[in-house]
């Protein structure tokens, strides 16, 4: 090569983008040159595409580990350290006095007594507020942070710190209201069950009673009894959210639903002739509750009746795969999302499933299961437009002299039904309540009730579970109940007799 060759760059080739290089006028030494040059770029352009990338991979992955630090610092940072299952939040009571928790109407529910926890309502709030000795449940456990921590003014803080003394622990204000506490545990009476009263517009919960139940004061005896090896005591059970039952007919809101979603011209002019008992399914016979006869019914009427002929023959002509998925959209099968200890409502068909096992599983016998607090979730969803909103029970957190820390907002879950299917449901739960399985219980109330009765047969038929779910008011729904009464047919107590007990109270509480 010659020596003014050493001066050649790229230029020359005139290489323009997306066209081969002009090496017009150039020497064969000088296009050899150029184009082991270009060789060399395009090799080099291959090898450095990977490392660019990962170049960049590297950048975006240390931007978003510092976005993350941040939005955890900000916003996640109280949520995790306050997660129940963290145990170094026991930690704090060697430097603080645990805190109070009070009602959303002002009664203090759980206080220290010298070094010992207190609970002024003995066996009131028993499961709601739990208790915070061997382990914890309740508020006492969902909200064991903030009762651990101090916000008590710094100047006193730090002489206390001087002064070897613990600090005055925050207080929890839940959204428990004391009167329809009250009115649930006194209408329950006797009765081993459950009940659930929240707001479905926000996902407050206003009372939660569970029974068999406890004194929380006496907890080293009820501790003791509760796992002895020979004692099946189940009174530390919260039946509202761990207590899994058959749904009875309250299962039938889903039922129709589902039947509303796969036959959407059909379930409008549906009619069924009731008899005493039909033959449903390849032997399967049915009969409703009490051996009643209801004659010529449409949808409505057969809600509002609790038919389960009715059901039975809907629930044949379902297709069980898209059954099962709108149930698992309204949470079957999967965990709540509630802050406390719950069990999973369970739905088994398939399908794959014997097709025997449809009829009763369509009006809520079967082996479906479910608990009072999803119960409540369901109806609150029909009551709140379709929207499901999570429950809750700790409303805000406050410093021992009463000054705001924290507040807590609703939060939604998921939009699971259109307008048109709630628009459709709210009458036909209205109904139930004038003129079918309700309405002698809600004979002259002020208020337009709605929501549905439900009776199930277990123990081989001899006891009955009873069940009431609904709403206060069609026009607007303030308040959801759901009740479950273990063995009503034993002890006289009727699901819909203490739903109607609340609402009443709800309505004096307004005035």
């Amino acid at each position: 090569m010659k020596k003014n060759d050493k001066t050649l760059k790229k230029a020359p080739s005139k290489k323009r983008k997306g066209k081969e290089p002009d090496y017009t006028g150039l020497t064969p030494d000088q296009q050899a040159f150029l184009e082991r040059e270009d060789k060399i770029d395009k090799i080099n352009e291959k090898l450095n595409q990977p490392i660019l990338g990962i170049t960049y991979l590297c950048a975006f992955l240390i931007i978003g580990l510092m976005a993350y630090i941040v939005h955890f610092m900000v916003t996640e940072k109280d949520q995790v350290i306050a997660n129940a299952a963290n145990s170094r939040l026991d930690k704090y009571a060697a430097e603080v006095i645990r805190g109070e928790i009070v009602t959303s109407d002002g009664k203090t529910v759980a206080e220290n007594d010298g070094e010992k926890r207190y609970y002024p309502y003995d066996n009131l709030f028993a499961h709601v507020v739990g208790y915070s000795e061997y382990t914890k449940a309740g508020i006492e456990l969902v909200g064991n942070y903030y009762l651990s921590e101090s916000h008590a003014n710094i100047i006193e803080r730090f002489i206390n710190t001087l002064r070897e003394e613990k600090n005055e622990g925050d207080t929890v204000v839940s959204t428990l209201n004391y009167k329809m506490q009250r009115t649930a545990y006194d209408a329950l009476g006797g009765a081993d069950g459950a009940v659930v009263v929240m707001e479905p517009d926000t996902g407050k919960i206003l009372a939660m009673v569970s029974k068999p139940d406890f004194n929380p004061n006496d907890i080293d005896e009820v501790w003791k009894e509760a796992n002895d090896e020979e004692n099946d005591s189940s009174v530390l059970l919260n039946r509202a959210t761990q207590g899994l039952y058959p749904p009875g007919s309250t299962f039938k809101v889903l039922t129709t639903l589902s039947f509303m979603r796969q036959k959407p011209l059909k379930y409008k002019k549906y009619h069924y002739d009731c008899a005493s008992e039909e033959e449903i399914f390849n032997g399967v016979s049915v009969h409703c509750y009490g051996r009643h006869v209801h004659g010529e019914e449409d949808l409505s009427q057969a809600l509002a009746n609790s038919c389960n002929q009715a059901f039975a023959d809907i629930g044949v002509q379902l297709n069980v795969d898209k059954w099962r998925d709108t149930l698992e959209s309204f949470l079957f099968n999967k965990s709540l999302p509630y802050m406390d200890a719950s069990a999973e409502s369970k739905f088994y068909l398939d399908g794959k499933s014997d097709k025997g096992y449809i009829p009763q599983t369509a009006f809520g016998q079967g082996d479906t299961l479910i608990t009072p607090l999803h119960n409540a979730m369901i109806m609150s969803t029909i009551a709140n437009g379709g929207l499901m909103m999570k429950p809750y029970f700790i409303d805000s957190i406050e410093n021992y002299k009463g000054t705001r820390i924290k507040k807590f907002s609703p939060d939604s879950y998921d939009t699971l039904m259109t307008a048109e299917e709630v628009d459709t449901i709210i009458p036909y739960l209205r109904k139930v309540v004038t003129e079918g399985t309700a309405a002698d219980y809600f004979a002259g109330a002020s208020y337009e009730a709605a929501g549905k009765t439900g009776t199930a047969e277990y123990a081989n038929g001899d006891h009955d579970y009873s069940w009431f779910v609904g709403f206060n008011d069609v026009d607007n729904p303030e308040v959801v109940v759901s009740v479950l009464v273990e063995e009503s047919d034993v002890n006289g107590v009727k699901a819909t007799a203490v739903a109607r007990s609340l609402f009443d109270q709800y309505e004096n509480l307004k005035d």
